[in-house]
């Protein structure tokens, strides 16, 4: 029988690692894409034998996720991606602008010139997510823009803030990014990627009042799209169980 060495055992740990990982953004992407919808179970021993994972990872991931906000958590009840509602939509609305805006101040306060060269990658993968009509694209990359100016912003009680935010903004928006149809989705595409770009150039200045004048119009115009599509397939569910 072969001897398991350090190495081996290390490299076995290493692979566990990994497929945690794995699992944990594929749990997130999966959240904010909505193919696991608001109020859907969350299957702990599915999610094991799909990424070749012991149970007690999982479960150390949920709890991990349910801090961030992307699963609902509680003992004595089944576990559910986090729920959605009308409440949750007028909650949303009052808070991002604040939580926005005052991320931005602080990222064109604390940016490196490192950290603005990252915001411009993500920014043109989201143009190209728009001139392609990738609607996954189109939101992943959406939220990576926010959540790097989150990062840039470096203060630790916003960002979980930030994080529960874009959790329901990415959800919301794939519910009115999946209009094509509309007259003037293009046109409001088209904005909100401007809006990017005058975004990132005020980081880059370092000017905190025009990042937070960009972030104020750029929240205008989701909550104009929000409104109009108020609350996405599955928030319906949320209020079961």
């Amino acid at each position: 029988m072969k001897q398991t060495t350090d190495s081996d055992s290390n490299s076995l740990a290493a692979a566990r690692a990994d497929r945690k990982t794995v699992l944990g953004d594929t749990l997130r992407r999966r959240i904010i894409s909505m193919e696991m919808v608001p109020g859907a179970l969350v299957d702990e021993l599915a999610l094991a034998e799909e990424f070749g994972i012991s149970r007690a990872p999982v479960r150390e991931l949920l709890r991990q996720l349910a801090a961030e906000g992307y699963i609902e958590l509680e003992a004595n009840k089944a576990t559910r991606v986090s729920s959605m509602s009308l409440d949750s939509l007028k909650n949303f609305l009052r808070a991002a602008p604040i939580i926005y805006i005052a991320t931005a101040r602080l990222a064109a306060v604390n940016a490196t010139a490192v950290e603005v060269n990252e915001l411009k990658a993500i920014q043109k993968r989201f143009r190209s997510a728009i001139e392609q009509g990738d609607l996954e694209g189109k939101i992943i990359h959406n939220d990576a823009f926010h959540l790097h100016i989150g990062k840039m912003a470096s203060n630790a009680y916003l960002m979980p803030s930030l994080r529960r935010l874009l959790i329901d903004h990415a959800r919301l928006g794939r519910n009115f990014y999946r209009h094509p149809a509309a007259r003037d989705m293009q046109q409001d595409l088209e904005t909100a990627a401007a809006q990017h770009d005058l975004l990132i150039d005020a980081i880059e200045r370092h000017d905190a009042n025009a990042a937070a004048e960009h972030v104020r119009a750029h929240m205008e115009l989701s909550r104009h799209r929000m409104a109009q599509y108020a609350v996405p397939e599955g928030a319906a569910a949320s209020r079961a169980g």
